[in-house]
């Protein structure tokens, strides 16, 4: 009846021919499989991953054929941080393609390239075909304004992906949220509070608005508010385990590293207890990267054996690398770089972002500051993205340039490692609340005090103990420190 009433419109027979596809192949012959996948895509765009999520598992359990459920399952357990899961899924959805229509066609290969290849400019030519063939349909729009843009550092064109999506389809919370979060990275904090409040009004429950408005309160230095934001948080199911893992960094950051480690642990149990592996080991890997960060080498290394006991996987593998190579355990780094370089040839984070790095550190560990700076600049041109690890955990995003102050400051450029330390420092709303944070401003004082700028240095150390005001007193570097600016002039 359908392809009766489109060629009476005038529609030719080559495309009716070419959309139309009998119910069981394009979808399912279950109704109860469509009747549960319906229910998740509804709930996702009103909620929450984690509520839709077991409803695209009974989707799939009733019909394993159901190739657009798989896929939706694979963007769902990426959206909870669980990206090896996430993978498997895709791949079934992958192999089921030939049984699909044309548009469920362009979600999957759009999944595809997302969570298995990880090619993102790939990710992001389907999405804008998808766009172009179906201009109706806010999809692509939506998945455009995510980790295609935002991982990789374009949050204007995400906003404007995310504007898009909203004009077809303004009760898309997940558009919102990713229009407001790319306010908040180019620290356009009352827009991204702006773009909330219009969600509320449309009466949007989405758990992760939670987490946005945490951040917005914590880059306005307002303790109270981030206080209130964070316990809205831990009182939703969904944030729970990612607002007491946020918590922890911000302990990390302000030198508080014992509540920060037993914060995380927190963290940790609770995604262990949704049998989360992935996520917890994630969370766990946050806590060797600052142990790292803080020269603590012995606990970093200790903490990256029970991490890799707990899950591997892309984001888990490359925070232990990263740790191990900055705890001097260049062995097990290199064996996890080439890991990555193997099981993600395609990967945009892995190949521009992860790899460069490590690799920059491998030539710092062998005093080849020239050969680290040489290797960065692969990396140079996402510079402000935030990889795969920053868009999932919160910590890791300009790692690169961080490295690249090392290796600036190990070659005797002062004032070269002092430019690029103070762009991680103006940059704090894609930092947010990374304990990386905290040593590029301890770096920074360093470099300043190199390259003899008399004026500027007391004040960065300055800014460096207002963050440091409450740390642990026997912190080392806080005392290395301390020691530093007494014996400025």
């Amino acid at each position: 009846m359908a392809g009766r009433l489109r060629t009476r419109i005038g529609e030719s027979l080559a495309t009716v021919e070419k959309y139309s596809k009998p119910l069981e192949d394009a979808t399912t012959s279950s109704l109860d499989a469509w009747k549960a996948f319906s229910t998740a895509w509804s709930t996702y765009y009103s909620r929450d991953a984690a509520t839709a999520i077991p409803l695209f598992e009974r989707a799939v359990a009733i019909d394993p054929d159901f190739a657009s459920a798989h896929a939706a399952l694979g963007i769902h357990y990426s959206n909870v941080r669980e990206p090896t899961r996430a993978r498997e899924s895709t791949l079934k959805a992958y192999r089921l393609r030939d049984r699909v229509s044309d548009v469920e066609r362009f979600r999957i290969d759009t999944f595809y390239d997302r969570q298995v290849t990880g090619n993102l400019e790939r990710q992001q030519q389907t999405m804008e075909a998808w766009a172009r063939t179906y201009p109706r349909d806010p999809a692509p729009h939506g998945l455009l304004a995510g980790l295609a843009t935002m991982s990789t550092g374009r949050y204007e064109l995400s906003i404007a992906a995310a504007d898009r999506s909203l004009a077809l389809n303004p009760d898309s919370a997940p558009s919102r949220n990713s229009k407001a979060l790319s306010q908040l990275r180019l620290n356009r904090l009352a827009d991204a509070e702006a773009t909330l409040d219009r969600a509320t009004e449309r009466k949007l429950d989405y758990s992760n608005f939670l987490l946005v408005r945490y951040f917005i309160a914590f880059l306005n230095g307002d303790g109270e508010d981030v206080r209130r934001k964070a316990a809205l948080a831990r009182e939703n199911r969904a944030t729970v385990d990612t607002i007491t893992h946020v918590e922890a960094l911000v302990l990390a950051r302000s030198g508080r590293l014992q509540d920060a480690s037993r914060t995380s642990a927190v963290a940790v149990d609770i995604a262990q207890q949704a049998d989360q592996q992935e996520r917890a080991a994630l969370f766990n890997a946050a806590t060797a990267v600052w142990d790292a960060l803080y020269g603590n080498q012995s606990a970093a290394r200790e903490r990256v054996t029970r991490v890799l006991e707990l899950a591997r996987g892309r984001d888990v593998d490359y925070a232990a690398a990263f740790a191990l190579a900055l705890a001097g355990d260049l062995t097990r780094s290199r064996t996890l770089a080439d890991d990555l370089a193997k099981n993600f040839p395609e990967d945009t984070s892995v190949q521009y972002m992860y790899l460069p790095t490590l690799h920059a550190l491998f030539s710092l560990s062998a005093r080849d500051p020239a050969a680290a700076i040489q290797s960065l600049q692969t990396a140079s041109r996402f510079d402000l993205a935030l990889g795969g690890l920053g868009f999932n955990a919160y910590f890791g995003a300009l790692y690169p340039i961080y490295v690249r102050g090392m290796a600036y400051l190990a070659s005797g450029r002062a004032a070269d490692a002092a430019s690029e330390f103070q762009r991680i420092v103006d940059h704090r709303s894609i930092v947010l609340v990374d304990p990386m944070d905290a040593l590029a401003r301890l770096q920074l004082a360093r470099a300043v005090a190199l390259s003899g700028d008399a004026v500027k240095r007391k004040s960065v150390y300055d800014d460096l103990f207002m963050v440091w005001k409450s740390a642990d007193p026997d912190l080392p570097v806080l005392k290395e420190a301390r020691a530093e600016y007494a014996r400025l002039p």
